[in-house]
């Protein structure tokens, strides 16, 4: 169906026998090559009065000739740039592409050509320049692996976690960028398999990252982490690497006291919210109370805490999380500092009394 279904026409290099005709539906790509100029020409024509609806019996067609095998070229899947001199700048990209590597290319941002890759399944644009994700990148619903090491990012943005990336995404590579944090909607990149962090600036992991169920590798090597999250103890790995962070030394005696007694009536409240399991929702509370809630603490015993807590952190060995463990630093040990939560002094005491016998 060719009628009122041309995107557009490519023609730069006709006189090279080479054209693209692009499609609305399906979203294809027809690039002709290696055609004699006169009968492309011809054949553009034709599709043109096609396009505005023209009758079969005036279009320019010539009698078909079947085309051999060896004159037809496959839709291409694949395509690999490492070097900005074989970047293109003029041609677009193949709409059939499900493997795209663009490394080594000075990038300063995603190009918006590539973002139109409804296809693609694995992109690769390690060693670039790029300090910003666009929200679009969410769109590429098929992706499956994205490498974006060696570039210049700052932030990987909660709005990408909240797109359709949740479900296809299962290797994030960001290692080698200037990230800090990660967002709080992070972990609701639920089909996440392989999670690479080296060489950041990183200063926490988020808080809910058990809510990775599948995530089976981790690497947060060479970052800035004093500490591991509470919830890190959900996790279940088969390969974690957290060498060379500057854990702190883990010192239960020494609590920082955020408890306030009594309770506020807004501390009540959450509580009773999250142990109870009241749904809530930005239709029934303010936005930023429905966030405090997504990251409520949980204590020892089981029961919720917001902002009034009594915080400590202890030893962990990380092979109770990950069958294989890199060395956390050169004097061979596999243990690492994690929060612990207490919503009351009676929880904390009985912990301390337990802590203090196992010691002594």
């Amino acid at each position: 169906q060719v009628q009122q279904n041309v995107e557009r026409l490519f023609t730069r290099f006709v006189e090279e026998g080479k054209a693209t005709v692009r499609l609305r539906e399906p979203a294809v790509d027809l690039c002709l090559s290696k055609a004699n100029v006169t009968n492309l020409k011809t054949f553009l024509s034709a599709v043109r009065l096609a396009h505005q609806g023209n009758d079969s019996g005036v279009l320019p067609l010539s009698p078909l000739v079947p085309a051999k095998n060896s004159d037809v070229e496959k839709p291409k899947t694949k395509m690999i740039i490492t070097s900005r001199r074989d970047y293109p700048l003029t041609k677009t990209f193949p709409f059939t592409l499900e493997h795209l590597q663009t490394s080594y290319c000075k990038l300063a941002r995603i190009d918006s050509r590539v973002l139109c890759l409804k296809k693609l399944r694995k992109l690769d644009l390690s060693h670039n320049h790029i300090k910003q994700l666009p929200a679009t990148l969410g769109d590429l619903v098929c992706l499956q692996e994205l490498d974006l090491h060696d570039n210049h990012l700052e932030a990987f943005s909660g709005a990408l976690c909240s797109s359709g990336l949740q479900k296809s995404l299962q290797l994030l590579d960001l290692s080698q960028n200037q990230i800090q944090a990660l967002p709080l909607e992070f972990c609701q990149l639920r089909g996440l398999v392989q999670l690479r962090l080296d060489d950041n600036a990183l200063l926490r992991l988020p808080c809910r990252i058990g809510q990775l169920s599948r995530l089976r590798c981790l690497s947060a090597a060479r970052n800035k982490l004093p500490f591991l999250p509470c919830d890190f103890r959900k996790l279940s790995l088969e390969n974690l690497d957290l060498f060379g962070n500057p854990f702190e030394q883990p010192n239960p005696l020494v609590p920082n006291i955020q408890l306030k007694i009594p309770l506020t009536l807004l501390e009540c409240a959450a509580r009773a919210t999250v142990n109870h399991r009241i749904p809530y929702g930005c239709h029934l509370l303010p936005s930023h109370l429905c966030k405090d809630l997504e990251v409520a603490k949980t204590c020892r015993c089981g029961s919720a805490c917001l902002s009034s807590f009594i915080q400590i952190t202890v030893t962990m060995n990380l092979h109770h999380v990950a069958h294989t463990v890199v060395l956390v630093d050169n004097m061979g040990g596999t243990e690492a500092p994690v929060l612990c939560y207490f919503c009351s002094l009676h929880c904390y005491s009985q912990f301390l009394d337990r802590h203090l016998q196992s010691s002594g």
